[in-house]
């Protein structure tokens, strides 16, 4: 499957996304918000999902919100947060993928 190099994201923006995702804990909350959906949970019910709560949670939250992964929301007197980057996540897989074994075949030239 030859993926569409546009929707590739660059070196810069890929290098910080995957440092975002660098941690099992900001791992699991990206993965509770993604089984979430748009709507998204509260910071309450991301920690009782996550078993991570208080400034920790708040601290990976913020993260992944400044990888672009992750928005937040005031919503009354709670704050949503929601995977909104369903199309980079996609696009960061794709980038370890785009050029798979594109090294490993030998051209009749290289014999």
């Amino acid at each position: 499957m030859k993926q569409d190099i546009s929707q590739v994201p660059d070196l810069t923006i890929a290098a910080a996304q995957f440092a975002a995702l660098g941690s099992e804990q900001r791992l699991a909350v990206l993965r509770c918000l993604v089984r979430a959906g748009p709507d998204g949970l509260s910071i309450g019910e991301l920690g009782e999902r996550t078993g991570i709560t208080g400034s920790t949670l708040t601290h990976h939250v913020k993260i992944l919100a400044s990888a672009g992964l992750v928005s937040q929301a005031r919503q009354g007197r709670s704050i949503i947060c929601a995977a909104v980057a369903y199309d980079d996540v996609r696009a960061l897989s794709g980038f370890l993928l785009t050029e798979c074994c594109a090294d490993s075949a030998r051209t009749s030239k290289d014999s």
